[in-house]
């Protein structure tokens, strides 16, 4: 682990068992840990401008380099000032490193989510993966891309991102052990590329995340675990599949957060659901990111204290009609202190534009509340409980 507080100062304010509660300080300012990150995968938190994101209480959202890199282009970033400029946010920005776009590519199972809605038709997604990085044809226009551990850092740094993920393979949960392997330890080696990159080009203050890998084998974890702690790195996040369902993921993170540093931030990648939130901080990880808040967002579907739904409540139902309620009593979001289940589910069953605005930011504010009770839980040593209250249907501000 690297200790270099110009790039990066974590502090742990409060522990309970092994949760704990912290500030992580960047260029653009401290994050309040345990933390959920909304994407901004293409520059944008889906719906809202940077003001109102912001607004709602969030200190770092996470830029999508996959993304950028294709359109509109590192280059044009860096000519408005970065990320930063460009979709003029002031607080801390994270980007991913491009691995899991582009290896979903070719092992499947978000092809179709990279490839956005699909309009700019089909121009295939075959990947060569080979030492030197992997080579693959847009999605958006056929044109060859090529993207190593070198190419990820340089855009990363054009981005300007306060911490920049290392260039990693992304296996999936059908990858068997011997493939898992030898993609492991490539990603070791492109971890070494990516920091001696860095080290000579990279942006004086910006922070750089090591990925473990290693499948659901507690071996390649272990030993995935030793190699990025022992590198350069200034934090780690948890990567590479986590299993096929939800009992395997808690299987794997159990196994896995004890083997990484204990003073270290860590970062869980693309997981963000509230009960694996939860399940997440109570192993002691800091800081999450999800598609899910937003993503739903867009199918009019809003988070409420509904465990028995996988606390979702879909508002193109019929039965909202003549319904006054707020989306979710008490939720102090502006959605819910200014409309009603009736208007709200009207908006979206019209595919009105206003409902994906008004569902986006009740949802980040559930988010939001999560966490900063889940802090305020930490620092109370009441942890347990709370997380207990919320699994069973208790809204976060009032367990």
């Amino acid at each position: 682990m690297r200790n270099d507080p110009q790039r990066l100062r974590f502090e742990i304010d409060a522990r309970d068992g092994r949760a704990r509660a912290g500030v992580v300080h960047t260029a653009h300012g401290p994050i309040e840990t345990p933390a959920f990150i909304p994407l901004a995968t293409k520059g944008s938190v889906r719906g809202l401008e940077s003001a109102e994101v912001a607004e709602l209480g969030y200190e770092l959202i996470l830029g999508n380099t996959y993304h950028l890199f294709v359109s509109p282009g590192p280059e044009r970033i860096a000519a408005a000032g970065g990320l930063h400029g460009f979709m003029s946010w002031e607080r801390a920005l994270i980007t991913d490193s491009g691995g899991f776009q582009v290896f979903s590519l070719a092992h499947g199972g978000v092809a179709n989510e990279v490839k956005g809605s699909g309009r700019s038709g089909d121009h295939g997604s075959q990947v060569e993966i080979g030492e030197e990085g992997a080579r693959f044809r847009s999605p958006r226009d056929g044109a060859e891309l090529f993207i190593s551990p070198e190419v990820s850092m340089s855009v990363q740094a054009a981005l300007g991102s306060d911490i920049a993920l290392v260039f990693d393979e992304c296996t999936p949960f059908h990858a068997d052990r011997e493939y898992t392997a030898r993609s492991t330890e490539r990603t070791h080696r492109w971890l070494g590329r990516c920091l001696a990159w860095h080290g000579e080009h990279g942006p004086e203050r910006q922070a750089v995340f090591g990925i473990v890998q290693g499948g659901t084998h507690e071996d390649l974890r272990r030993e995935s675990a030793q190699a990025v702690s022992e590198a350069g790195v200034d934090g780690l996040a948890i990567g590479g599949t986590l299993g096929r369902d939800k009992e395997e993921m808690a299987a794997v993170l159990a196994m896995t957060a004890p083997l990484l540093p204990a003073e270290a931030p860590k970062h869980l990648l693309g997981i963000g659901e509230v009960d694996d939130l939860l399940g997440g901080i109570a192993l002691g990880l800091d800081v999450f990111d999800c598609a899910v808040p937003t993503r739903l967002s867009r199918h009019g579907v809003a988070l409420a204290p509904s465990p028995e739904t996988r606390w979702r409540l879909d508002m193109r139902k019929g039965r909202w009609v003549g319904n006054r309620e707020p989306l979710v009593d008490g939720c102090p979001c502006s959605t819910c202190r200014r409309h009603d289940r009736d208007y709200v589910s009207y908006l979206s069953r019209a595919e009105e534009l206003t409902a994906v605005r008004l569902i986006v930011v009740h949802n980040l504010t559930y988010m939001r509340e999560l966490t900063a009770h889940a802090r305020r839980a930490i620092g109370e040593g009441r942890f347990d409980a709370y997380r207990a209250a919320v699994l069973a249907g208790a809204a976060p501000w009032a367990a």
